[in-house]
């Protein structure tokens, strides 16, 4: 079933969650242990991201050797072996940086044969390396573009534009949003612009980055209201379970961390820190429920420990 259906169906507030695809050589037990854990919360969806290959240096007897490889492969096994097994939707992420349009056709040709109705369409980090474009083949530069490239495909348009009898696909296509801004945008309006942009080429949903204060959700959903964006606009959430994370989520996702909840995490011991994190989550759940958020997010990766003790306290 598609992200649309499921909230067009859903009778309460649905809960989601976004897992990273295990490093390379990894069991695949690791990401069942996880379902297993959070299966119990009746997702109706679970989002599996991607990642493009990245530069590693090695030292070596002869110096240092330069290395290209992808860290963590496996989306579309990971997104099909959950769907099968458990029998819950999945949406794998695909990215503009890193792979080519062909390569994305590919994806996509696969993740249809595959019964996969949903694809979240995002440009991707930059990973510090620029893959080589092939002769003869181009690739997407923004996430409007794959959107609109997945949207060719529903209606039957491929790459090789003399194929006779195509098949239109039927993706179900979400975005990313930036409450707080992309920080690439000069300003909150022209990342909206944006957002309205990849929606009226074929997106049908939105799920934000994550955020620690539900003012800038509700007022990225009230710009989003007044350019006309109607789509279901889900807030993106997370648990935070070290004190590192402090420094390392602003540093490599440009959100703020609001001031009462960091001087609390760096008064407190390192055991307490999930706690502490849980009691903030619960109260941005209620309000975001409260207040009419169609569903709740959270980008828990490969932990699940924090998501039980979240639950417990808001009684789900």
């Amino acid at each position: 079933m598609k992200v649309t259906e499921h909230l067009e169906k859903a009778r309460k507030p649905l809960i989601s969650f976004e897992i990273l695809p295990l490093t390379r050589g990894g069991d695949i037990k690791l990401i069942y242990n996880v379902i297993d854990d959070i299966i119990k919360y009746d997702p109706p969806f679970i989002d599996v991201t991607s990642h493009p290959a990245q530069v590693q240096y090695e030292e070596t007897p002869g110096g240092i050797r330069k290395k290209v490889k992808r860290k963590r492969p496996g989306t579309i096994g990971i997104s099909v072996a959950i769907k099968n097994k458990y029998n819950i939707d999945t949406v794998p992420h695909l990215l503009c940086n890193g792979f080519t349009r062909e390569e994305t056709e590919d994806a996509l040709i696969e993740l249809n044969y595959l019964g996969i109705e949903n694809i979240l369409a995002v440009r991707g980090d930059e990973p510090g390396y620029k893959k080589p474009i092939p002769e003869g083949r181009t690739s997407n530069i923004y996430a409007l573009d794959l959107v609109k490239q997945v949207m060719d495909m529903n209606c039957g348009k491929y790459l090789e534009e003399d194929l006779l009898d195509a098949s239109p696909t039927n993706f179900c296509i979400g975005v990313g949003g930036y409450p707080e801004k992309h920080f690439e945008a000069p300003n909150l309006n022209t990342d909206v612009k944006y957002v309205k942009e990849k929606i009226n080429a074929g997106a049908e949903y939105v799920v934000t980055q994550m955020f620690f204060n539900n003012k800038y959700y509700f007022d990225f959903v009230k710009k989003c209201r007044d350019a006309d964006i109607k789509a279901p606009i889900i807030p993106g959430l997370k648990i935070l379970s070290y004190k590192k994370q402090l420094t390392n989520i602003p540093k490599n996702f440009y959100v703020e961390i609001p001031d009462e909840f960091a001087s609390e995490i760096q008064a407190a011991k390192p055991e307490h820190v999930t706690d502490i994190s849980v009691e903030w989550t619960a109260k941005q759940c209620e309000e975001l429920l409260n207040n009419g958020a169609p569903s709740l997010h959270f980008y828990i990766m490969l932990d699940s420990k924090p998501i039980d003790k979240l639950f417990k306290r808001l009684k789900i």
